[in-house]
């Protein structure tokens, strides 16, 4: 065990370790604690530099990745010199000069099949800031495997999420998101862009939620599915609970209930006369600038107008990149008594999820 050495050292840690839920005891908590960090780029940067301030004791950093000019509007620990260098490389050498009480190790390389046991084996936490969903399900379902805590956390265009998945035997990344989407369904900052700003605030959420798990005070977001928007600054919270597969057969589980169908699909539904109710989740502007009918309301607001939806037909809730969808399918499932379904709209890359 790791000790607190010096007053400088105590000095430097001052002002939370007068917190009373902090304390001597959970700046000792924070010392031994050892974290693995996947991904040093938008999320990654943020939260490396709170948990470094914090005085977290080991910091595993993997990241296959080099610094790109585009990364410099919000990676915020690279410049124009370290352009073509490992990110994991050149954030563990910034972040020694940041805190000299914090051991680092570098691993810059990807993260795959073959390693992810042996490595997230050795630390005591692991946080997810990853920009890929294979990466996202490998780290998930190992973290499982090896009963580890994950902290995690997603960026696209203006809005983010957060959760802690596996915590005291909650639930995990696929009981909100059981199956990876198709790859050509998937957007990135690349294409759809990001402001700048917003990893800096979602990271710091996942950097709040690693010292609360750690030093044991706060609620903390597991089975719950936080949801920022930087266009309005509305926060939201969505509850999920465990999937389990050997529960009584005549509850079905989120992943049964799910099932993808075409635009055909949903044609022939018109052409057989199945009632169904259309529900666009995106934002007023993005339903004015493409939609295909039904009624728009933003995912912000569906608690405050779920009156409006139906109870006695398929309800269809559209969004941009399914994201939106999946939320409001666990948001729902607990208030009406019906099967889900996903609806991929190939000319787009958007995805319905259907009501039936």
């Amino acid at each position: 065990m790791k000790a607190l050495r010096t007053l400088s050292t105590l000095k430097r840690y001052d002002r939370q370790i007068i917190l009373p839920e902090l304390g001597i005891d959970g700046q000792q908590k924070l010392l031994n604690t050892s974290i693995l960090v996947v991904g040093a780029g938008g999320l990654g940067c943020p939260l490396l530099l709170y948990l470094v301030g914090a005085g977290v004791g080991h910091i595993g950093i993997v990241d296959h990745d080099v610094v790109d000019e585009t990364n410099l509007h919000r990676q915020v620990l690279y410049q124009m010199a370290d352009i073509g260098k490992h990110k994991a490389d050149v954030a563990v050498t910034r972040l020694q000069l940041f805190n000299p009480d914090v051991q680092f190790t570098a691993y810059p390389f990807r993260l795959r099949d073959k390693n992810a046991k042996e490595l997230i084996a050795q630390y005591d936490l692991v946080i997810d800031g990853s920009d890929n969903f294979p990466t996202r399900y490998l780290v998930n379902d190992t973290c499982v495997a090896l009963n580890k805590t994950l902290v995690f956390g997603s960026i696209f265009q203006f809005e983010g999420q957060v959760s802690v998945f596996n915590f005291n035997g909650g639930p995990d990344y696929r009981s909100i998101y059981p199956e990876p989407p198709l790859p050509d369904e998937v957007p990135n900052c690349g294409e759809s862009g990001v402001i700048g700003t917003l990893p800096g605030i979602i990271g710091s959420i996942m950097a709040n939620e690693t010292i609360k798990i750690i030093c044991g005070f706060g609620e903390v977001l597991s089975g719950q599915l936080l949801v920022y928007n930087a266009l309005n600054n509305e926060t939201q919270r969505f509850n999920f609970g465990r999937t389990n597969n050997n529960e009584d057969p005549k509850k079905k589980t989120t992943q049964e209930n799910t099932r993808e169908i075409s635009t055909q699909d949903l044609e022939q539904w018109k052409n057989d006369q199945i009632n169904f109710q259309l529900i666009d989740l995106r934002e007023a502007y993005e339903y004015e600038e493409y939609n295909i009918g039904g009624l728009n309301i933003p995912l912000y607001s569906l608690n405050d107008h779920l009156d409006k939806l139906s109870t006695n037909q398929r309800i269809v809730c559209c969004c941009a990149s399914g994201k939106r969808s999946k939320i409001a399918m666990h948001l729902l499932k607990d208030r009406f008594d019906i099967a889900i379904f996903s609806l991929i709209l190939p000319e787009k890359s958007q995805c319905i999820a259907v009501k039936k």
